[in-house]
């Protein structure tokens, strides 16, 4: 009779499977390759200021979602019970979608089915048969349905910048809040409230105003955005500055973090910009502000280093300045408003900043996510060639392996919520998809940079695709260089 392995005595065996080093590879100061790219080949750096070159603390969150919290019972004038409800950190994650019309959150992956166990009404999950039924017996949202290319679609929105997890929280406890007081409501005009509470924070200045008089308080790692920007512009590179924040707001940050000289290290800054706008209409011509920040009324026939400019359009900025396809790279945290189009469009090379990657990776390279990992996919392989044997002790044990690797997949390491931003049980997220799809390369922070030469070349690793043999050394092999000057920058941080 055959001995089938139980996992107690698994975790002796596989760790002959797991590679040498395999766990030392991630750290959070490396960057990732979607596509090869040759930092030599490139000469124009341009950036996103908020939650690229100015990383922001949690207390932000709490700041927005009280605010706007507040505009929806005083401006909109929703029931004084929703003050009960006080922000929850680490509730939601980034990437996660929202079915307006039924008031759900939930997470999506690359192939449009809903993970089970990720669908949320308010603060409580929604049972997997339940979701079925909302669903029409099916766990796939229809692309039509679904956000189009930016994110907005009809029926469900998703939410892929940093700055809408308070809004995301907010929903959530809202939602709660009619539900467990039993009060009608709709589901789509809380949403379209609630999205308008939050802009109001944006739009009224409060954001701006807070970090502003704080900014020891909100603004994070001040000194490794400096060392970036002097580090380039020591080796020649011209830099560029595209944000939608205002002028003001900017220039304090910038001067908290880099000097009152910010502005010499950069070629071009626009501020006002209003992205996505400013990469897909030429309506908008660029205007001059003096020294104030006043708008000046003459016509603008160059972009000159030292000045400011406000909103203007990309094709014009590509007019005026030259700056084309692989020379330039571009960072930004928004996949879609600050990099589809750049990528798509203008072959611009891009660079994604996601802060997530720091939390994650610290779990990923645990030794204990390695083995169930390993165990993971061990026991899928032990499985595919189970299935064929029909007998009843097989169909018994496949029936125990199936039921553990669905323990060994919800044990939830990362958001006991929601997961991974990275991966449902066994596919990548709809925001991995984006992520690879938008982004040359990904990084948890510009200051990844630090840890490599200027003219590094960034390999992709070589993942088999699925008719492919794997290959350990192939995995192994590139991308194990991953971050070369770690040691050396080690002061920065």
């Amino acid at each position: 009779s055959t001995h089938y392995a139980t996992s107690n005595e698994v975790p002796h065996l596989l760790s002959d499977l797991i590679p040498p080093g395999a766990c030392n590879l991630l750290n959070s100061s490396t960057i990732y390759a979607n596509n090869e790219v040759a930092l030599a080949e490139v000469d124009i750096y341009g950036f996103d200021y908020d939650y690229t070159l100015a990383m922001y603390s949690n207390a932000l969150n709490v700041m927005i979602y009280n605010k706007a919290r507040s505009f929806l019972i005083e401006h909109f004038k929703y029931p004084e019970g929703l003050r009960k409800y006080d922000y929850i950190p680490n509730f939601t994650v980034r990437g996660l979608h929202y079915d307006i019309q039924k008031g759900l959150l939930m997470k999506i992956d690359a192939f449009h089915y809903i993970q089970p166990g990720t669908v949320y009404r308010g603060l409580t999950p929604v049972s997997d048969n339940e979701v079925l039924q909302l669903f029409g017996g099916t766990y796939h949202v229809p692309l039509q349905q679904d956000s189009g290319f930016y994110g907005k679609g009809p029926k469900v929105k998703q939410f892929m910048d940093i700055f809408s997890i308070p809004e995301m929280t907010l929903l959530a406890s809202a939602n709660d809040f009619f539900i467990t007081n039993g009060i009608e409501y709709d589901p789509v005009h809380l949403f379209k409230d609630i999205s308008e509470a939050i802009g109001m924070v944006h739009l009224k200045g409060y954001m701006y105003k807070w970090v502003m008089e704080d900014l020891d308080k909100f603004i994070l790692r001040g000194e490794e955005t400096d060392a970036v920007l002097h580090r380039l512009v020591s080796h020649g590179k011209k830099m560029f500055l595209i944000t939608n924040s205002p002028f003001s707001f900017v220039d304090k940050g910038m001067t908290y973090m880099v000097g009152k000289n910010w502005r010499d290290f950069f070629d071009v800054v626009i501020v006002q910009a209003d992205k996505p706008h400013f990469f897909t209409d030429c309506i908008k011509p660029f205007r001059r502000l003096d020294g104030n920040g006043d708008l000046k009324w003459e016509k603008i026939n160059s972009l000159d280093k030292g000045q400011i400019y406000k909103q203007g359009n990309l094709f014009d900025f590509l007019r005026l300045t030259g700056w084309r396809g692989s020379r330039v790279l571009y960072f930004g945290d928004h996949l879609y408003s600050d990099l589809a189009d750049l990528m798509l469009r203008h072959g611009w090379r891009t660079a994604a900043i996601v802060p997530e990657l720091e939390p994650e990776t610290k779990v990923v390279s645990t030794d204990r996510y390695t083995v169930s990992l390993t165990w993971l996919q061990a026991l899928t392989g032990l499985m595919e060639r189970l299935q064929t044997h029909r007998d009843p002790e097989s169909k018994l044990v496949f029936e125990e392996w199936q039921n553990e690797r669905e323990e060994v997949m919800t044990k939830n390491v990362f958001n006991p919520q929601f997961g991974s931003i990275f991966r449902t049980c066994h596919n990548p997220t709809y925001f991995s998809r984006r992520l690879s799809r938008f982004s040359d390369v990904y990084m948890a922070s510009v200051s990844c940079l630090l840890n490599y030469d200027l003219d590094y070349t960034f390999y992709p690793r070589r993942t088999p695709l699925q008719h492919e043999a794997p290959l350990w050394m192939d995995q192994l092999c590139t991308g194990c260089m991953k971050t070369p000057y770690l040691e050396e920058m080690s002061h920065i941080r």
